[in-house]
């Protein structure tokens, strides 16, 4: 059986479980530069504060209904999905992480999942207080689509609902509609309401030759899946990772080159560094530059250019050559530029490189990023720079409702005073 265990309102309860304040009370989290909403706990959700609201348009409503409000804490968020992980590694060895606040586990064979499920949810909250919902069933699909039902419906699953018969399977699937099956995307969800299926029980009604022709080989994989029958398995997480980026808005805009490259520089390094910590390296830099779409006064501008590497690398001194090469390519002076970014792709695991005959990365890039990243990691990260970033320059949010990291940073961790008797 598979289970997927479902962080409920997770940056929102990462908040709550440090902040026992903001227990019951509507809360919604902001996303980088304090722009806009991108997680909200359900009470806040009943006061009408829609997903991607933007903070200056609902200032009013906030303040009218005393909604709290927090700037994203991802070192904090980053610490407890990690937590989380960990303590589901205590049920079976077979744990995909899927997101951040999301895994897939493959159980051992029980007589009674529900019970399972539910010391499953209340060791996580014991060690952790993140609340969570589980969904069991015999496959993947069938396991999202059971936890749709334990969110639904926490009074009557108590957060954990078992598909474990066929009579359970039927039942569920004629409840999910179509368009909310994990997997279903926009393009195939508007070809399932042509062909007038409006549940997922009508979608595995299908026969598999339409399904295959018109939602290729993973929509038949799903539609198998719905039907009990295993077909979409564990996989590695770097297996499927599919790219690196870091990308940022920032507080102010400028034209000049000299700060673009700089900053171009930094987002490549910080790129690196996670291909590092993954054990990858990429063969494909891009960065993209834009403008403020909201200054009406200019023309809006975006571009960017994709660079394919020699060989396949982790190097930053590499992968910033390459980016600034890339930039060299789109740069256009007098441009107000408000965001940038740079992505890695083309991932693969560093062990499994192939070497080129005539041409490689310097040998000793190797041991000087081992020893960067050694020394950014016992001092803090940004301690060792590259000459051409700002040495004086650490990029900053705007975070003005920032709770403190609490596990991640020494001078936030929470202090206890008790009295002696």
């Amino acid at each position: 059986m598979y289970a997927i265990i479902d962080c409920n309102s997770f940056y929102a309860s990462c908040e709550r479980a440090f902040d026992p304040s903001l227990i019951d009370k509507p809360l919604a989290i902001l996303s980088n530069n304090d722009g806009c909403v991108i997680s909200r706990s359900k009470e806040a959700k009943a006061l009408g504060i829609p997903m991607g609201a933007p903070l200056f348009k609902y200032k009013e409503i906030i303040a009218e209904k005393n909604i709290q409000i927090r700037s994203s804490n991802y070192s904090l968020y980053g610490d407890m999905s990690e937590r989380v992980m960990k303590l589901l590694e205590d049920f079976s060895p077979e744990v995909e992480v899927y997101s951040i606040d999301e895994a897939f586990v493959k159980l051992p064979k029980s007589d009674d999942y529900q019970t399972v499920g539910e010391h499953m949810k209340n060791y996580i909250y014991q060690c952790t207080g993140i609340p969570v919902s589980i969904g069991i069933a015999p496959t993947k699909a069938l396991s999202k689509a059971a936890n749709n039902i334990a969110k639904k419906f926490p009074e009557k699953t108590n957060g954990v609902h078992v598909i474990d018969s066929e009579q359970k399977r039927i039942k569920m699937l004629k409840w999910l509609p179509a368009s909310a099956i994990w997997g279903i995307g926009h393009g195939n969800a508007k070809r399932l309401q042509l062909k007038q299926v409006q549940t997922a029980f009508e979608f595995t009604q299908l026969s598999d030759d339409w399904v295959k022709r018109n939602m290729s080989i993973v929509g038949l994989r799903l539609k198998k899946d719905l039907e009990g029958e295993p077909t979409i398995l564990l996989e590695d997480e770097l297996q499927h990772k599919k790219a690196i980026a870091t990308t940022r808005s920032f507080e102010f805009t400028f034209s000049d080159r000299e700060n673009m490259k700089e900053r171009i520089v930094t987002f490549a390094s910080r790129c690196a560094e996670k291909l590092r910590q993954q054990n990858c390296s990429c063969n494909i830099v891009m960065i993209y530059l834009k403008s403020d779409r909201n200054k009406r006064s200019d023309s809006y501008f975006r571009a960017k250019r994709v660079v394919t590497l020699p060989y396949a690398t982790n190097s930053t001194f590499v992968i910033n050559k390459y980016a600034l090469k890339a930039l060299d390519d789109i740069f256009k002076p007098g441009i107000q530029y408000k965001k940038a970014g740079v992505v890695l792709t083309g991932l693969i695991k560093t062990d499994a490189l192939q070497l080129d005959l005539f041409q490689n990365e310097n040998p000793k890039h190797k041991k000087l990023m081992l020893a960067m990243d050694n020394l950014n990691e016992k001092y803090g990260r940004q301690k060792i720079k590259l000459a051409n970033q700002d040495l004086q320059r650490t990029w900053k949010m705007r975070q003005a409702y920032l709770s403190p990291e609490y596990t991640t940073k020494f001078s936030d961790i929470i202090k206890l005073n008790c009295d002696t008797i």
